[in-house]
């Protein structure tokens, strides 16, 4: 009869324990920030070494993220960021690189 006094939240998407992560919050955070810095300037050609490198650093914080985080919440939040992330880094890729024009 103790799971009639507490509410079920392990059936919701974003369900969580209750308790603070702020180690995973914060990397969820930065993923988020990287992935969203890397595909906005990854639409521009002239940008490609800042979204190739944004987008490369939101890969592996990203990555850390999944590697340690613990609910779905943080989860999903990590690989709309990765998503994004690696756009970014991909289309920065094509439009010239990590290092394009800088060793010529």
């Amino acid at each position: 009869m103790a799971q009639a006094l507490r509410p079920n939240t392990a059936g919701g998407l974003f369900a969580t324990d209750g308790k603070p992560h702020p180690l995973q919050d914060a990397l969820l955070a930065v993923t988020l920030v990287l992935g969203i810095t890397s595909f906005i300037t990854a639409m521009f050609h002239h940008l490609h070494l800042l979204s190739s490198w944004t987008g490369l650093a939101g890969i592996l914080v990203g990555a850390y993220g999944q590697w340690i985080s613990v609910t779905t919440r943080e989860r999903f939040g990590l690989i709309l960021g990765l998503g994004a992330s690696a756009v970014g880094f991909f289309l920065g890729m094509a439009h010239g690189g990590l290092f394009g024009g800088l060793f010529d």
